[in-house]
């Protein structure tokens, strides 16, 4: 259900900007924070609804104008101009499905190949590929926290971080396994092959963003040589970090930062995401769900498949959502997939 509520919205902005205008307003560094953080997805949704009004108005003047003078020249620019509308109120409908507490945040992903050997493990890199790009359609950026090559081609593993407003909302409709039916390029005799990979995607909470508390004592850390990519640093030090919690068998590593405080600082915070994902869910249960185990990465399990031979397409198993071009999709181009889950969620 879409909760768009103008009014409320533009008096939680003006209560929000007095809050920072308070010379005080630093003083308490962790509440500015809070506020900073809050005011951002209210500032967001006021503003993009303001230049849809805006548009809107601009529209009806263009509108009045042919009428009035008959000006065959403003028939490209009103059809463009609507074109644009349209995408824009598109936008701001799926904008203002994101209501989660989390839903503005970055997101965190991981990616693990599943059945399938090599292939499955060159399909997770195909799989990386396609949200990189996703991320780069719209502007946000990506960074490595994890990476684990395959052993003769491809990801065996590999978590990242997507930075920008409401990447976490948009993002956490992909999470689940994801088949892939082709021609291996890996076999000689050039069968058909069945690949999965699974995708997690947790939201990146700051420390004073929630009410988790990690014990030291409930923590084993562990140190190790970094692998893969990552540039001159891997390799020379025990920099990596893995940190497993005890009480839920949580495991976290990091390895792409230079020094081993960063790695164990970034591996802390992807800890915090999982155990406040545990948390909100509220049943015990479900932790084998948030650690990956709920559901095998095979046969039977999977939120998508991605058909390359004999034909190509593309179909999202829980909202029939589907399309025949495979390239597209592979290319980042996956909203008709998140956009059908938030309308149908």
């Amino acid at each position: 259900m879409i909760h768009f509520d103008l009014p409320e919205l533009r008096a939680k902005l003006e209560e929000l900007h007095k809050k920072m205008e308070a010379p005080d307003f630093w003083n308490d560094v962790e509440a500015a924070n809070k506020v900073t953080r809050e005011i951002k997805p209210v500032e967001a949704k006021v503003k993009h609804f303001d230049r849809l009004s805006q548009q809107s108005d601009d529209i009806d003047t263009y509108i009045e104008m042919y009428l009035e003078e008959n000006d065959e020249s403003l028939e490209d620019e009103i059809v463009q101009e609507l074109d644009s509308f349209y995408k824009g109120t598109e936008e701001f409908r799926l904008e203002a499905l994101l209501s989660g507490p989390y839903d503005s945040n970055n997101a965190i992903l991981s990616l693990h190949a599943g059945a399938g050997g090599t292939e499955a493990q060159d399909w997770t890199s195909m799989l990386y590929r396609m949200y990189t790009r996703w991320a780069e359609r719209h502007k946000y950026s990506v960074k490595v926290l994890d990476f684990l090559d395959g052993e003769e081609a491809g990801i065996k593993s590999v978590t990242f971080l997507v930075e920008g407003l409401n990447a976490y909302g948009f993002l956490r409709s992909e999470k689940g396994v994801h088949r892939l039916v082709r021609i291996s390029p890996f076999d000689a005799n050039a069968r058909r092959h069945t690949s999965f990979a699974s995708l997690d995607v947790m939201p990146q909470i700051a420390d004073d963003e929630s009410d988790i508390e990690i014990r030291p004592e409930d923590l084993s850390v562990d140190t190790y040589r970094s692998s893969g990519a990552g540039g001159q640093h891997i390799n020379k030090t025990e920099s990596a970090v893995r940190i497993t919690h005890i009480p839920t068998g949580i495991v976290v590593s990091c390895q792409t930062e230079r020094s081993q405080i960063q790695n164990r600082e970034t591996a802390m915070g992807m800890l915090r995401a999982k155990l406040a994902e545990l948390h909100e869910q509220e049943r015990l249960a479900q932790i084998a769900d948030i650690k990956g185990e709920l559901k095998k990465i095979e046969w039977g399990s999977q939120i998508r498949s991605y058909v390359f031979q004999p034909y190509t397409l593309v179909k999202d198993h829980r909202t029939n959502a589907e399309t025949g071009n495979i390239q597209a999709v592979m290319d980042g181009d996956i909203d008709l997939f998140i956009n059908q889950y938030l309308i149908m969620s």
